[in-house]
Protein backbone atom coordinates (compact mmCIF):
# COMPACT_ATOMS: atom_id res chain seq x y z
CA UNK A 1 0.00 0.00 0.00
CA UNK A 2 1.37 3.43 -0.98
CA UNK A 3 1.88 5.99 1.76
CA UNK A 4 0.83 9.62 2.09
CA UNK A 5 2.36 11.79 4.80
CA UNK A 6 0.50 14.84 6.09
CA UNK A 7 2.89 17.27 7.74
CA UNK A 8 0.44 20.00 8.83
CA UNK A 9 -0.05 20.02 12.59
CA UNK A 10 -3.87 20.02 12.80
CA UNK A 11 -4.99 18.13 9.71
CA UNK A 12 -8.48 16.57 9.97
CA UNK A 13 -8.95 18.00 13.46
CA UNK A 14 -12.39 19.38 12.59
CA UNK A 15 -13.48 16.92 9.89
CA UNK A 16 -12.13 13.45 9.14
CA UNK A 17 -13.50 13.44 5.58
CA UNK A 18 -10.16 14.42 3.96
CA UNK A 19 -8.36 11.45 5.57
CA UNK A 20 -11.23 9.13 4.70
CA UNK A 21 -10.97 10.23 1.07
CA UNK A 22 -7.30 9.20 1.02
CA UNK A 23 -7.96 5.87 2.71
CA UNK A 24 -10.84 5.11 0.38
CA UNK A 25 -8.46 5.72 -2.52
CA UNK A 26 -6.20 2.99 -1.16
CA UNK A 27 -3.49 4.98 0.63
CA UNK A 28 -1.93 4.50 4.02
CA UNK A 29 -2.13 7.86 5.78
CA UNK A 30 0.53 9.03 8.23
CA UNK A 31 -0.23 12.17 10.26
CA UNK A 32 2.23 14.54 11.88
CA UNK A 33 2.81 12.97 15.33
CA UNK A 34 4.56 16.04 16.77
CA UNK A 35 1.69 18.47 16.10
CA UNK A 36 4.00 21.35 15.21
CA UNK A 37 6.05 22.65 12.28
CA UNK A 38 8.62 20.00 11.42
CA UNK A 39 12.36 20.38 10.92
CA UNK A 40 14.07 19.07 7.80
CA UNK A 41 15.41 16.04 9.65
CA UNK A 42 11.96 15.21 10.98
CA UNK A 43 10.41 15.45 7.51
CA UNK A 44 13.09 13.17 6.08
CA UNK A 45 12.47 10.62 8.82
CA UNK A 46 8.67 10.68 8.73
CA UNK A 47 8.27 10.94 4.95
CA UNK A 48 11.10 8.66 3.83
CA UNK A 49 8.82 6.10 2.13
CA UNK A 50 5.94 8.26 0.96
CA UNK A 51 4.66 8.81 -2.56
CA UNK A 52 2.56 11.85 -1.65
CA UNK A 53 3.09 14.71 0.81
CA UNK A 54 0.42 17.12 2.00
CA UNK A 55 2.57 19.98 3.22
CA UNK A 56 2.26 22.93 5.56
CA UNK A 57 4.78 25.75 5.95
CA UNK A 58 7.85 23.61 6.71
CA UNK A 59 10.91 23.98 4.48
CA UNK A 60 11.01 21.56 1.57
CA UNK A 61 14.29 22.45 -0.09
CA UNK A 62 16.53 20.68 -2.59
CA UNK A 63 18.06 18.46 0.09
CA UNK A 64 14.68 17.24 1.29
CA UNK A 65 13.38 16.66 -2.24
CA UNK A 66 16.44 14.71 -3.32
CA UNK A 67 16.35 12.49 -0.22
CA UNK A 68 12.67 11.61 -0.56
CA UNK A 69 13.29 9.11 -3.35
CA UNK A 70 9.70 7.86 -3.74
CA UNK A 71 7.99 11.25 -3.58
CA UNK A 72 5.86 12.03 -6.63
CA UNK A 73 3.48 14.77 -5.50
CA UNK A 74 3.49 17.64 -2.99
CA UNK A 75 0.10 19.14 -2.24
CA UNK A 76 0.45 22.34 -0.25
CA UNK A 77 -2.41 22.94 2.19
CA UNK A 78 -2.37 26.70 1.75
CA UNK A 79 -1.65 29.34 -0.86
CA UNK A 80 2.01 30.15 -0.27
CA UNK A 81 4.64 28.18 -2.18
CA UNK A 82 7.84 29.91 -1.06
CA UNK A 83 8.71 27.09 1.36
CA UNK A 84 9.01 24.62 -1.54
CA UNK A 85 11.98 24.55 -3.92
CA UNK A 86 9.88 24.54 -7.08
CA UNK A 87 12.90 24.45 -9.42
CA UNK A 88 14.29 21.27 -7.87
CA UNK A 89 10.82 19.72 -7.72
CA UNK A 90 10.42 20.28 -11.45
CA UNK A 91 13.86 18.79 -12.15
CA UNK A 92 12.89 15.69 -10.14
CA UNK A 93 9.46 15.43 -11.79
CA UNK A 94 7.70 16.01 -8.48
CA UNK A 95 4.32 17.63 -9.10
CA UNK A 96 3.44 20.54 -6.79
CA UNK A 97 -0.06 21.87 -6.06
CA UNK A 98 -1.51 24.45 -3.71
CA UNK A 99 -4.92 25.66 -2.53
CA UNK A 100 -4.97 29.37 -3.41
CA UNK A 101 -8.72 29.91 -2.96
CA UNK A 102 -9.20 28.11 0.36
CA UNK A 103 -7.82 30.72 2.77
CA UNK A 104 -9.02 33.85 0.95
CA UNK A 105 -12.05 34.72 3.08
CA UNK A 106 -10.41 33.64 6.34
CA UNK A 107 -7.37 35.87 5.74
CA UNK A 108 -9.53 38.75 4.57
CA UNK A 109 -11.76 38.57 7.67
CA UNK A 110 -8.70 38.38 9.93
CA UNK A 111 -7.38 41.51 8.23
CA UNK A 112 -10.59 43.40 9.02
CA UNK A 113 -10.43 42.18 12.61
CA UNK A 114 -6.85 43.35 13.04
CA UNK A 115 -7.63 46.75 11.55
CA UNK A 116 -10.60 47.27 13.89
CA UNK A 117 -8.62 45.99 16.88
CA UNK A 118 -5.79 48.42 16.09
CA UNK A 119 -8.08 51.39 15.58
CA UNK A 120 -10.09 50.80 18.77
CA UNK A 121 -7.12 49.54 20.87
CA UNK A 122 -9.12 46.47 21.93
CA UNK A 123 -6.22 44.12 22.67
CA UNK A 124 -4.22 46.84 24.44
CA UNK A 125 -7.09 47.68 26.79
CA UNK A 126 -7.78 44.00 27.38
CA UNK A 127 -4.16 43.57 28.55
CA UNK A 128 -4.45 46.61 30.82
CA UNK A 129 -7.70 45.42 32.38
CA UNK A 130 -6.27 41.97 33.07
CA UNK A 131 -3.31 43.70 34.76
CA UNK A 132 -5.68 45.59 37.06
CA UNK A 133 -5.70 48.89 35.15
CA UNK A 134 -9.06 50.46 34.35
CA UNK A 135 -7.80 52.75 31.59
CA UNK A 136 -9.96 53.90 28.72
CA UNK A 137 -8.14 54.73 25.50
CA UNK A 138 -9.63 56.84 22.74
CA UNK A 139 -9.81 54.99 19.45
CA UNK A 140 -10.65 55.94 15.87
CA UNK A 141 -13.27 55.02 13.31
CA UNK A 142 -12.54 53.09 10.13
CA UNK A 143 -15.18 55.23 8.40
CA UNK A 144 -13.58 57.74 5.97
CA UNK A 145 -10.02 56.54 6.68
CA UNK A 146 -7.58 56.22 3.77
CA UNK A 147 -6.83 52.50 3.42
CA UNK A 148 -3.98 51.36 1.18
CA UNK A 149 -3.92 47.73 0.03
CA UNK A 150 -0.53 46.47 -1.15
CA UNK A 151 -1.09 43.35 -3.25
CA UNK A 152 -4.39 43.26 -5.14
CA UNK A 153 -4.90 39.59 -5.83
CA UNK A 154 -7.57 37.27 -4.44
CA UNK A 155 -7.14 38.33 -0.82
CA UNK A 156 -6.50 42.02 -1.47
CA UNK A 157 -9.67 42.29 -3.55
CA UNK A 158 -11.72 40.45 -0.92
CA UNK A 159 -10.37 42.80 1.77
CA UNK A 160 -11.42 45.78 -0.35
CA UNK A 161 -14.91 44.31 -0.74
CA UNK A 162 -15.30 43.77 3.01
CA UNK A 163 -13.86 47.18 3.85
CA UNK A 164 -16.30 48.93 1.54
CA UNK A 165 -19.07 48.41 4.10
CA UNK A 166 -17.24 50.82 6.44
CA UNK A 167 -17.06 53.50 3.71
CA UNK A 168 -13.33 54.27 3.81
CA UNK A 169 -11.31 55.73 0.94
CA UNK A 170 -9.68 52.75 -0.79
CA UNK A 171 -6.58 52.51 -2.98
CA UNK A 172 -4.19 49.73 -3.93
CA UNK A 173 -0.71 49.12 -5.24
CA UNK A 174 0.27 45.97 -7.11
CA UNK A 175 3.28 45.32 -9.34
CA UNK A 176 1.13 43.30 -11.75
CA UNK A 177 -2.31 44.92 -11.65
CA UNK A 178 -2.40 48.68 -12.20
CA UNK A 179 -5.91 49.20 -13.49
CA UNK A 180 -8.26 50.90 -11.05
CA UNK A 181 -11.69 49.45 -10.45
CA UNK A 182 -14.80 51.45 -9.45
CA UNK A 183 -14.28 50.93 -5.71
CA UNK A 184 -10.49 50.94 -5.41
CA UNK A 185 -8.08 53.24 -7.25
CA UNK A 186 -4.51 52.35 -8.19
CA UNK A 187 -1.76 54.48 -6.65
CA UNK A 188 2.02 54.22 -7.13
CA UNK A 189 3.69 52.84 -4.00
CA UNK A 190 5.28 56.08 -2.79
CA UNK A 191 2.03 57.97 -3.22
CA UNK A 192 0.06 55.27 -1.42
CA UNK A 193 2.50 55.20 1.51
CA UNK A 194 2.21 58.92 2.17
CA UNK A 195 -1.58 58.94 1.64
CA UNK A 196 -2.80 55.99 3.72
CA UNK A 197 -3.95 56.04 7.34
CA UNK A 198 -3.96 52.23 7.26
CA UNK A 199 -1.79 49.97 5.08
CA UNK A 200 -2.46 46.27 4.74
CA UNK A 201 -0.11 43.84 2.99
CA UNK A 202 -1.28 40.94 0.82
CA UNK A 203 1.81 40.34 -1.29
CA UNK A 204 5.01 38.34 -1.47
CA UNK A 205 8.47 39.84 -1.03
CA UNK A 206 10.36 39.65 -4.35
CA UNK A 207 13.79 38.11 -3.81
CA UNK A 208 13.05 38.28 -0.05
CA UNK A 209 13.58 42.05 -0.15
CA UNK A 210 11.11 43.73 2.21
CA UNK A 211 8.24 45.56 0.58
CA UNK A 212 8.18 47.78 3.67
CA UNK A 213 11.73 48.50 4.76
CA UNK A 214 13.47 51.38 6.49
CA UNK A 215 13.07 53.81 3.57
CA UNK A 216 9.41 52.94 3.01
CA UNK A 217 8.66 53.44 6.71
CA UNK A 218 10.08 56.98 6.42
CA UNK A 219 7.63 57.66 3.58
CA UNK A 220 4.60 56.35 5.49
CA UNK A 221 2.30 58.96 6.97
CA UNK A 222 2.94 59.59 10.67
CA UNK A 223 0.41 57.71 12.80
CA UNK A 224 -0.36 55.12 10.12
CA UNK A 225 -1.35 51.57 11.12
CA UNK A 226 0.43 48.74 9.29
CA UNK A 227 -1.10 45.25 8.95
CA UNK A 228 0.86 42.29 7.56
CA UNK A 229 -0.90 38.98 6.93
CA UNK A 230 1.13 38.07 3.83
CA UNK A 231 4.76 37.01 4.32
CA UNK A 232 7.09 37.75 7.21
CA UNK A 233 9.78 38.79 4.73
CA UNK A 234 7.51 41.55 3.38
CA UNK A 235 8.35 43.79 6.37
CA UNK A 236 11.73 44.69 7.88
CA UNK A 237 10.95 43.80 11.50
CA UNK A 238 13.90 45.71 12.97
CA UNK A 239 12.92 48.90 11.17
CA UNK A 240 9.28 48.31 12.13
CA UNK A 241 10.25 48.00 15.79
CA UNK A 242 12.02 51.38 15.70
CA UNK A 243 9.10 53.05 13.89
CA UNK A 244 6.65 51.74 16.48
CA UNK A 245 8.84 52.51 19.47
CA UNK A 246 9.44 56.07 18.31
CA UNK A 247 5.73 56.63 17.75
CA UNK A 248 6.12 57.29 14.03
CA UNK A 249 3.67 54.48 13.35
CA UNK A 250 0.40 54.57 15.22
CA UNK A 251 0.31 50.80 15.45
CA UNK A 252 0.86 47.52 13.67
CA UNK A 253 -0.66 44.06 13.50
CA UNK A 254 1.37 41.07 12.33
CA UNK A 255 0.27 37.51 11.66
CA UNK A 256 3.49 36.48 9.90
CA UNK A 257 7.16 36.79 10.81
CA UNK A 258 10.58 36.33 9.24
CA UNK A 259 11.27 33.49 11.68
CA UNK A 260 8.50 31.43 13.25
CA UNK A 261 7.72 30.81 16.08
CA UNK A 262 8.39 34.51 16.71
CA UNK A 263 10.34 35.48 19.83
CA UNK A 264 11.62 38.96 18.94
CA UNK A 265 11.44 42.42 20.50
CA UNK A 266 8.09 43.41 19.00
CA UNK A 267 6.56 41.50 21.90
CA UNK A 268 7.74 44.27 24.23
CA UNK A 269 5.60 46.96 22.57
CA UNK A 270 2.04 47.83 23.50
CA UNK A 271 1.11 49.31 20.10
CA UNK A 272 1.45 46.10 18.10
CA UNK A 273 -0.88 43.08 17.82
CA UNK A 274 0.86 39.73 17.25
CA UNK A 275 -0.85 36.51 16.17
CA UNK A 276 0.84 33.14 15.43
CA UNK A 277 0.26 32.80 11.65
CA UNK A 278 -3.48 32.10 11.93
CA UNK A 279 -4.62 33.60 8.63
CA UNK A 280 -6.29 30.40 7.44
CA UNK A 281 -7.28 29.21 10.92
CA UNK A 282 -11.02 29.45 10.51
CA UNK A 283 -12.64 26.04 10.84
CA UNK A 284 -14.62 26.21 7.62
CA UNK A 285 -11.64 27.45 5.63
CA UNK A 286 -9.36 24.76 7.04
CA UNK A 287 -11.75 21.96 6.12
CA UNK A 288 -12.15 23.32 2.59
CA UNK A 289 -8.37 23.65 2.17
CA UNK A 290 -7.75 20.14 3.46
CA UNK A 291 -10.31 18.65 1.09
CA UNK A 292 -8.83 20.54 -1.83
CA UNK A 293 -5.30 19.50 -0.85
CA UNK A 294 -6.37 15.84 -0.83
CA UNK A 295 -8.13 16.16 -4.18
CA UNK A 296 -5.04 17.81 -5.67
CA UNK A 297 -2.86 15.01 -4.33
CA UNK A 298 -5.12 12.30 -5.73
CA UNK A 299 -5.24 14.06 -9.07
CA UNK A 300 -1.46 14.32 -9.16
CA UNK A 301 -1.04 10.67 -8.29
CA UNK A 302 -3.58 9.66 -10.90
CA UNK A 303 -6.07 8.24 -8.42
CA UNK A 304 -9.76 8.65 -9.12
CA UNK A 305 -11.83 9.93 -6.19
CA UNK A 306 -14.36 7.49 -4.85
Amino acid sequence: MKKVFISTSTFAEFDTAPVKLLKDAGFEVVLNPLKRTLTKDEILKLASEVHGLIAGTELIDAEVLKDLKKLKVISRCGAGMDNVDLKTAKELNVKVFNTPDGPTLAVAELTIGLILDSLRRISAMDRHLRAGKWKKQMGSLLHKKNVGIIGYGRIGKRVAKLLAQFEPNLAFYDIAAQKSDPSCAFKPLKELLSWADIITLHCSAPDDKPVIGKEELKQIKKGCILVNVSRGSAVDESALYEALKSGWLGGAALDVFSAEPYSGPLRELDNVILTPHIGSYAKEARVEMEMQAVKNLLSGLGKAER
